[in-house]
């Protein structure tokens, strides 16, 4: 914590100093108001959290079924990447030149958005018209945040390097001067409300920007589903300390509404899509009550390596025979006593400095346990390349308690072994198929794929569980984006 403190105090330095938005302060969109906000504007607020979370649940929705469809052999554009980016480049072009508001710079856009109107010396883009031509203002900004959100859903994704964040607070920002716009003209065609009453006379009572930072919140959330990060970086972004309440209310009311709608974000559906193997802590589905022995990789279908008996020639045709990130070594075949775990990075390089560095020929005997009398010039021990304490479970637990493993230790394997000798392993990516077995958001969206049943019986999701000895002579079968076999993820280390 405190390097991390004293790093972010060096940048914010060094970003003083360098001055890269030629404004002397060290934010993108600073901006000052003149008057606070009032208790009715909470309701508007509330408002423009739901439009937030609206906004990032259809976002998700339509931007998974553009995934999709991109990932169907159906789709003409499919292995033409550049040329897919040069028609929507062309498109989006000939559709946002017209829009004054789209024409601009996305940063330069979000700026004039989150600004007050006295505080703009010149107005380029029309913003802060009165009486009857903010009408036009109004239905301007509102196409421009329409034609914005189907511009995002369709270009995040591409194949090039986009984000998420910046499109996000610039239609969030879109909708909320929208609603602020709405509320002034509301209060100054009816001061004499009495929702009105806290307004000043004679004194600006309603502040159309503060409306777009809160927008621009609630976007952000809706969209990534993140709390207090987002108030975070809003206020840095902004400097407005006094509207973090009204942020706040924002971007929780935009979660509540965006969980309604689905309950991933932009990032957790596209970690779902790719199909890599990420188990959220907060994921509260049901585990199957099985044991593990169900599931796990069992010993005779485990590549392992023995304590002795290996040379560095054995080892290298290993590593090239299987793709496997690692490997379980165990004493012998027979009594297969787990003496540890050894990573395919750590062996690779371990061999490669010992044919390198100590020239060593292939022929050289290689062991994993204590030797005492190997002659340590003319052997390789691998001992301090090896994990000699993985992490194992007896094998008749049940599969809840592995998935808490891996969900809260973040762990890559784990071994199952009864009373020393190791019975089977299993993988993170084995763990994420049993998860999203029965979840049919879970990988590509539903339809997506022709032939799914088969795509999912070759997968081997919903049909992994084993029934007496059906099935032990491979353990989990799975295949990666394109149907190739894959490795295990992160420690490949039984038969697929």
């Amino acid at each position: 914590m405190w390097q991390s403190f004293v790093c972010a105090m060096i940048a914010a330095f060094t970003l003083k100093a360098v001055d890269p938005f030629r404004t002397g302060k060290t934010v993108p969109y600073s901006v000052t108001y003149h008057t606070g906000w009032h208790g009715f504007e909470i309701v508007a607020y509330a408002i423009i959290g739901i439009l937030g979370g609206l906004y990032g649940g259809l976002l998700i929705k339509l931007n998974m079924r553009l995934a999709a469809l991109r990932d169907s052999p159906r789709y003409p554009l499919k292995n033409r990447p550049i040329l897919e980016v040069c028609i929507i480049t062309v498109a989006t072009s000939v559709i946002a030149f017209p829009v004054t508001f789209l024409r601009a710079q996305a940063s330069e856009l979000v700026y004039y958005l989150f600004a007050e109107c006295k505080d703009i010396q010149s107005d380029p883009l029309g913003l802060c018209k009165s009486g009857i031509a903010n009408t036009g203002v109004i239905f301007l900004l509102l196409i421009s945040a329409i034609i914005g959100f189907f511009f995002t859903a369709l270009t995040f994704g591409l194949q090039i390097p986009a984000g998420i964040l910046l499109p996000s607070m610039t239609i969030g920002a879109l909708y909320g001067r929208v609603i602020g716009l709405i509320v002034e003209v509301w209060q100054r065609e009816h001061p004499k409300w009495i929702v009105f009453a806290s307004c000043e006379p004679d004194v600006p009572c309603i502040t159309p920007g503060t409306y777009a930072i809160v927008g621009a919140a609630s976007a952000l959330a809706g969209a990534t589903r993140m709390t207090v990060s987002i108030v975070v970086i809003m206020f840095e972004l902004t400097g407005a300390l006094t509207y973090v309440l009204p942020i706040m209310i924002a971007v929780m009311i935009a979660k509540w509404v965006g969980d309604a709608l689905g309950k991933r974000g932009i990032y957790e559906a596209w970690i779902a899509f790719n199909e890599y193997p990420f188990l959220d802590n907060r994921d509260d589905r049901p585990i199957p009550d099985i044991p593990v022995s169900q599931i796990m990789t069992r010993l005779e279908d485990l590549v392992t390596i023995t304590a002795e008996g290996s040379t560095i020639e054995s080892l290298t045709n290993l590593l090239k025979e299987y793709s496997y990130r690692g490997f379980p070594v165990i004493s012998n075949s027979h009594d297969a006593v787990l003496l540890g775990y050894i990573s395919r990075t750590e062996l690779s390089f371990a061999l490669q400095s010992a044919t390198s560095t100590r020239n060593l020929p292939l022929h050289t005997s290689c062991f994993f346990s204590h030797q005492p009398l190997a002659d340590v010039e003319h052997t390789l021990d691998l001992r301090p390349w090896m994990d000699q304490t993985p992490i194992t479970l007896n094998s008749a637990i049940g599969l809840e308690l592995c998935v808490n493993y891996f969900q809260r230790l973040g762990l890559r394997y784990l071994g199952f072994c009864d009373r020393g000798m190791l019975k089977g392993l299993l993988t993170k990516k084995d763990v994420w198929f049993v998860v999203n077995g029965g979840d049919e958001s879970g990988g590509r969206v539903a339809g997506a794929r022709e032939d799914e049943d088969a795509h999912r019986r070759v997968r081997g999701v919903g049909t992994h569980l084993r029934e007496g000895d059906e099935g032990e002579e491979r353990g989990l079968l799975f295949e990666g984006r394109g149907g190739e076999e894959q490795d295990v993820d992160l420690g490949g280390d039984g038969r697929h």
